[in-house]
This record gives structure tokens, sequence and C-alpha cells, in this order.
């Protein structure tokens, strides 16, 4: 078999939706500790739905049909995550594109756009060819001149550091998280070298939290060990990584207000062909869990309006106190016959 008919398909393993950026590097915030609970957004405002699409390869298609469901019933995501096949998802459609013509673009994608093969010991897939497209499909937008806020997660070679690339080149970021070890070759920016983000964060929930999420959404299209050998090189290789980022995976889903999980598994990894299958099972599966969905947003809505109310009695609880505070003897006096004005006592709820 010809190594470029082999390794093809992995080199599409991002194509799914890409994100394109400007000249400058990404950079890496400062870590931050991974949320725990779901803080109570301030009274008043829309609750910000952030969604957090996670790598699986050519199973990364779903996440196309999850955003038309939401998109149609009312739930667009304003933030968004993605790790590896999900940056590819995340950066068209924060580049500002729809569902739908999200799909247009992965049906009439040219491979021979993405496809760099290169033989060397980091890997035989250069991937510069994968930016060039995100970058290009995007306008050459930065990561923070995006429509919607949006980040990738990627992790750090050198000491296995989960990095969030939050500014800088969207293409060279979406191509670092998407950089599968032994086939992609790893991505040096600045001093540093860096690979799948799926290895660290393969759903990337906490990162979509960090964007100022009200709700999460995750889509979890990673790979589960099931008691089968992979059938080749490239299948055990996507299945090490699942099995390394299972447990991190585990903890972070559960932070989480809603997860999504596409029948996918049995599409292969660099299985391709597909795409409308995958998509597909992604629309359906969104679908199942709109009550889910709408019944965490209502939760929510009402914690907000018990916060609100909370601090309305605060105030006049206050304004009821400065005001005994303030009145003169001679006015408590008269209070107290039943003349003059007093101070309304505050109404409880």
């Amino acid at each position: 078999m010809r190594l470029d008919i082999f390794l093809r398909p992995w080199a599409l393993l991002g194509c799914a939706g890409l994100a394109a950026c400007g000249g400058t590097q990404p950079t890496q915030p400062a870590a931050t500790a991974p949320a725990t609970t779901t803080a109570v957004a301030p009274a008043g405002g829309p609750i910000k739905v952030g969604i957090a699409l996670g790598g699986g390869a050519a199973k990364g298609f779903a996440h196309i049909g999850v955003i038309k469901m939401l998109e149609a019933n009312g739930f667009a995501p304003a933030v968004v995550s993605g790790t590896s096949a999900g940056s590819v998802v995340g950066a068209l459609y924060a580049s500002g594109m729809n569902a739908f013509e999200m799909q247009e673009k992965a049906v009439a994608l040219d491979e021979a756009k993405i496809r760099d093969l290169q033989l060397s010991s980091g890997g035989l897939v250069l991937g510069q060819k994968l930016e060039d497209y995100v970058n290009e499909q995007v306008r050459r937008k930065p990561l923070e001149q995006m429509a919607k806020p949006f980040v990738v997660v990627a992790t750090r070679l050198e000491d296995g550091e989960r990095t969030v690339f939050a500014r800088g080149n969207t293409g060279q970021a979406v191509r670092a998280s998407s950089s599968v070890p032994g086939v992609f070759q790893p991505v040096s920016i600045g001093k540093y070298h860096f690979v799948d983000g799926g290895i660290v964060s393969p759903v990337p929930v906490d990162a979509a939290r960090q964007l100022g999420a009200d709700i999460v959404i995750a889509v979890d299209i990673s790979n589960k060990a099931r008691g089968q050998t992979p059938g080749n090189m490239l299948g055990a290789l996507n299945q090490s990584i699942a099995i390394m980022g299972q447990k991190l995976g585990e903890a972070e889903l559960a932070r989480a207000d809603v997860v999504i999980r596409p029948k996918v598994l049995d599409i292969g990894p660099a299985d391709f062909s597909q795409r409308a299958s995958a998509i597909v099972e992604g629309e359906k599966a969104a679908l199942a869990v709109m009550p889910q969905i709408r019944e965490r947003i209502a939760q929510l809505q009402a914690e907000r309006a018990r916060a609100a109310q909370q601090t309305q009695q605060k105030v006049l609880e206050a304004e009821h106190k400065a005001c005994l505070d303030n009145r003169s003897r001679l006015q408590r006096l008269a209070g107290m016959a039943g003349m003059g004005k007093g101070c309304p006592a505050p109404a409880t709820r």
C-alpha cells in the first residue's frame, strides 16, 4: 500500500471546520484552577451558552450536526473551545460560519489542499497545509478577532502542560491541537513544541467555562477502549491517546452542564467517507438532550431570579435601617405616637 494513501485520511483529521488567524503566534494565558461549580450569573442579560468540542479525528464531523441542532432550537453557543478535531470545527464556527456553511465546506473539501507528507522522525505529516487552509477559511483572522470568543487546547510536549491558546495565529493553534503524536510533526511555537490537546483535555469544558460561559455543553466523540485490538498502527495511536486522556476527560466532563455523545464510536479515526453519517449522528444526539438543556437553562434563570430578589431585599433592609438611624429624637417620639412620617418596613418575600 502506498504511504500517501495510508496516511491521507490522517492529514484530514482536522478538516471538519477550521479557524484562521493572522501572523502573530498564539500565547498561553496563565493557568487557572479547574471550575468545580457553575457560578450563578448576574441577574439580567441573556444566559451565555458555551460549547466544548472534543477530539476524535474523523468523528469530528459530528460536531457540525450538534451545532446545527443547537442553532435550530435557539441555543446557539456564544463561546467556543476546541481540542484537536474539535478545534477545527470550532475555528470555523467561531469565525462566523453557521452549521450549514460548515457542512458545505466539509463536503466540498479538496484533500490536496491540506495534505503534506514529509518523512521525519517527528511525524509523517507536516501539517503546514492544514494551518494554511484554516487561515484561508477564516480570512486570516487571529484568535482574538473571531466573531465568537474561541480558544484552542494543545499539549506542551516538553512537560505535558495543558496550554490554552487565546491569541495569535488561529491556523497554527489548530494545527498544534490536531498534531497526533507519531502522525503529525510537533508544532514549534516560541521555545516550546506542541501536540494533540486530547492528551490532556479530550473535551475542553474548563476552557469554555473560563471564557465566561454560564452553561457549558460538552460534545464527547472520543474513542473508548472496548476490549478490541486496533487493526493498524494509526488505530493503535488513536486508541492510545484516548486511553491516556480518559481519566482526565471523565473528571472534566463531570464539570459540564450537559454532555452530548453522538453514536460515532464505530466510525474509524481515518474514515472520512462517513462524514455525512457523523453529521447526522451529531444532530440526533443533540436533539435527544434538548429537554435537558432547557431544564438546565430554566434552573439557572430561577437561580438568577432568586439572587436578584435576595439582593433587592438586602437593599430595602439597608434603606430602612438608614432611615431609622437618621431620624431625630423628636421624629422618633412622633412616630411612636402615630404622628409624622415613619420608616416603612421592607416587604418580606
